[in-house]
């Protein structure tokens, strides 16, 4: 390892020093696109941590715009950008750039449906989860088995959230845990619900340590469980998720009906 490949790896030493990692996951890292769907709570964060880790290419997805009730666990916008109204993918790839200008940032304002998944998708190695209702997740979870590429669920209410690493053809789907979406009237969110901003980072960490053993070739080390976690009562639950549901429509059967033409999540 010489010139450039040293001037590179310089800032990262700190990480290739965790011998799991090492160099070789480091430029793994350097070379990997990752899709976030969802620039809120849990995208901004996860983007953030992905940025300072080196992952090559971000490309946000979310149509949405800053708002004053955001800043408080969305961690890269501020009242300036609530004032103004402003694309909230637009205000992240601006600051994730001072982060780490090597890696390349594409904002994308649109709002992620079954017409625009798989342009959407193209080119990355991983789908990371920074949404907040469930009929884009199983959009998320039907196009990732299908494509079979890998990505990260989550979702945080109250002071609670929940991780699972999807794997298609080791693992278990989204649909092999949860069979259909909850009616959205009865969907809890941070806006009927609440949400606590530790819960929202803490659940964010994970999943973006989940999206970086991937993206480093250590698939092994990734979480064979839906994990549950209470950050306020301090109470975990983990329920196996290691092996796909053989009745499982999606997976199982491969079924994809979230991915019909015309279909919005």
């Amino acid at each position: 390892m010489t010139g450039a490949d040293d001037s590179v790896l310089l800032r990262y030493q700190r990480q290739t020093a965790f011998r799991e990692l090492g160099c070789g996951g480091q430029r793994r890292l350097l070379e990997s696109g990752v899709l976030i769907v969802g620039m809120g709570g849990l995208g901004s964060w996860a983007a953030e941590l992905l940025a300072r880790a080196g992952v090559g290419l971000l490309r946000l997805v979310d149509d949405d715009k800053v708002e004053l009730t955001n800043i408080h666990r969305q961690s890269l916008y501020d009242e300036a950008d609530a004032a103004a109204g402003r694309q909230k993918v637009v205000v992240a790839a601006e600051r994730l750039k001072k982060i780490n200008s090597a890696v390349v940032v594409e904002p994308v304002v649109a709002r992620l449906d079954a017409d625009n998944v798989q342009t959407l998708a193209r080119g990355v190695h991983l789908i990371l989860d920074g949404t907040d209702n469930f009929a884009t997740r199983f959009l998320i979870n039907d196009y990732a088995v299908k494509a079979r590429l890998p990505w990260v669920f989550a979702g945080v209410v109250r002071g609670e959230g929940q991780v699972m690493t999807i794997i298609p053809g080791r693992t278990a789907c989204l649909r092999c845990i949860y069979d259909s979406p909850p009616p959205a009237e009865l969907e809890l969110r941070a806006g009927n619900a609440g949400v606590l901003p530790t819960a929202v980072a803490a659940i964010a960490s994970i999943q973006a340590g989940e999206a970086l053993k991937i993206l480093a070739g250590r698939s092994d080390a990734v979480s064979p469980h839906l994990l549950r976690l209470d950050l306020w009562y301090n109470r975990v639950q983990r329920i196996d998720a290691s092996a796909a549901r053989e009745d499982c429509p999606c997976c199982g059967k491969g079924c994809f009906e979230f991915l019909e033409p015309g279909r919005r999540s």
